[in-house]
């Protein structure tokens, strides 16, 4: 039995939300990981790079950097062509499979 369910939950689909996050706007990683953080996606920052970095080799997302008016240059991410297609896979693919879920693990499931 998995002894901590939500932490699974959260490693399946965090990618995802990087991703639907970054099709909205280009974000730089801190801006990432405060909207991260405060949903409970990932505990800390130290978890966002280590995704960003493989999300890059896999050609999803691409970095860049600008100027910042209050401060150093910031290295902002943005989604790739190959990152939105990803992604609307990954949408296509969710309400079927959380409906299934939800049918079968609900409170109301009728079983």
């Amino acid at each position: 039995m998995v002894a901590d369910v939500g932490t699974q939950l959260r490693k399946g689909v965090v990618e995802f939300c990087v991703l639907g996050l970054l099709s909205r706007q280009a974000m730089y990683g801190w801006e990432l990981s405060e909207r991260l953080v405060a949903s409970g996606l990932i505990a800390s920052i130290g978890t966002l790079y280590p995704m960003l970095a493989r999300l890059r080799s896999q050609g999803l997302v691409t970095a860049y950097d600008e100027a910042s008016a209050s401060g150093p240059v910031r290295k902002y991410y943005r989604l790739t062509d190959q990152g939105e297609a990803q992604l609307e896979s990954f949408r296509l693919q969710w309400a079927p499979f959380a409906a299934t879920v939800d049918q079968l693990v609900g409170k109301d499931s009728g079983s």
